[in-house]
């Protein structure tokens, strides 16, 4: 009886052994699972990001969607992004169009075809179809971040955005080392200041701009949010493809395209400015108005491309996108520029003012005297609305 129950014993020992190792087996395996599950979610992978949200992709039904955090999606549907943000590029639109419309062609039918005119033909053509594209944007802000043109669109729009808008940039800086070499270089560029050269630079520029939009259309720009029913057009990418391919893209991009011009034009027109305080009073007047030139530049494109550098140096930034808000709204008020480089390049000239009253407002046979521009030449006294 002593042996059997002992045997018992035993036995009943092994089981409450067995029973409490499936218990901590059970409760690690809890544990595991649960930490995982809040690395998924507090600590995801950091990678750059580019001018995005990052959104996690999820296939279902052959369909790819992507998700985001639910702060994150009401930022998206908030008045900034589906009031603010449209308004500003209808505002640019309504203004842009007329005036850089109205700018190209009397640049282009009544003009003499002249080093600066070239340039400035140019310069109204990037910014009238920097503007011809918004009305996509406007759309698609206006109905709550959808994009219903396709894919191919979206590529093309997103594309033709930036590109237009570095197109400017560097077409900007062209005119800037024109007038640098025309003020304080007149005899030793006059050989090489001709239209044909001014025509080859802004070909080399538009082809700079091409290649540098490039990865845009090459890259799938507009996503499905998963459960919302809206498809988003850049605003939205995924958080781990071409992480690197984006980051060194987008830094090369702002370097060649805004940080480099922006340094040349500084030195350009600084020393167009010492140049003119030299003369006197006789061109104070140019003087404020390439003051003017300077200002619209740097208040315009700094704050988007800062907000852009910032982007990439914040840690939540390349986690969660938390500054694209802001980033949408000084990108769209960067369009302004367009708005302003008609009045600042063309308007302000008389010459200019007077061909486009006499044209619209006379019914008397025009000349085809040549048109001086605002840039071409020194401003004279009798004309204090010239600016170099």
């Amino acid at each position: 009886m002593e042996t059997l129950g002992r045997g018992r014993l035993s036995r009943r020992l092994v089981l409450c052994w067995a029973f409490w190792g499936l218990c901590l087996a059970s409760s690690d395996y809890d544990d595991y699972s649960q930490n995982i599950t809040n690395e998924q979610v507090t600590t995801p992978e950091i990678a750059p990001f580019p001018r995005a949200i990052p959104g996690e992709k999820v296939t279902i039904n052959n369909v790819t969607y992507l998700l985001v955090p639910e702060a994150v999606r009401s930022q998206l549907g908030s008045a900034v992004t589906v009031r603010l943000v449209p308004c500003l590029y209808t505002l640019v639109f309504l203004v842009g169009l007329p005036s850089n419309g109205l700018a190209l062609w009397v640049l282009a039918t009544r003009a003499e075809k002249l080093t600066s005119t070239v340039f400035l033909m140019n310069l109204a053509a990037a910014d009238l179809l920097l503007v011809l594209v918004l009305p996509f944007k406007i759309f698609y802000y206006f109905l709550g971040n959808h994009w219903p043109f396709g894919e191919g669109l979206c590529r093309l729009t997103t594309a033709f955005f930036y590109g237009n808008m570095y197109c400017s940039v560097l077409l900007l800086t062209c005119i800037s080392v024109d007038r640098y070499l025309a003020v304080v270089h007149p005899f030793f560029s006059r050989s090489f200041r001709t239209p044909a050269f001014a025509a080859a630079t802004c070909t080399a520029i538009w082809l700079c701009a091409a290649v540098l939009t490039l990865p845009l259309t090459l890259q799938q720009q507009s996503y499905p949010l998963y459960a919302a029913g809206v498809t988003l057009c850049h605003d939205v990418l995924p958080r781990h493809e071409d992480d690197g391919y984006y980051f060194y893209y987008f830094v090369c991009l702002i370097a060649c395209a805004f940080l480099a011009p922006l340094v040349v034009m500084l030195f350009s027109y600084c020393s167009v400015l010492r140049a003119l305080l030299r003369s006197g009073k006789r061109y104070s007047y140019s003087m404020k108005l390439t003051a003017l030139v300077l200002f619209t530049l740097v208040a315009f494109y700094t704050p988007s491309n800062v907000l852009l550098l910032v982007h990439y140096s914040s840690y939540n930034s390349k986690l969660y996108g938390n500054l694209y808000i802001s980033y949408m709204v000084s990108l769209a008020i960067s369009t302004f520029n367009s708005c302003a480089d008609p009045f600042v390049y063309y308007y302000v000239s008389e010459d200019f003012r007077d061909k486009v009253r006499r044209r619209f407002f006379s019914h008397r046979k025009q000349n085809t005297t040549s048109l001086k521009t605002s840039k071409e030449t020194l401003p004279q006294k009798s004309s204090k609305d010239s600016l170099v």
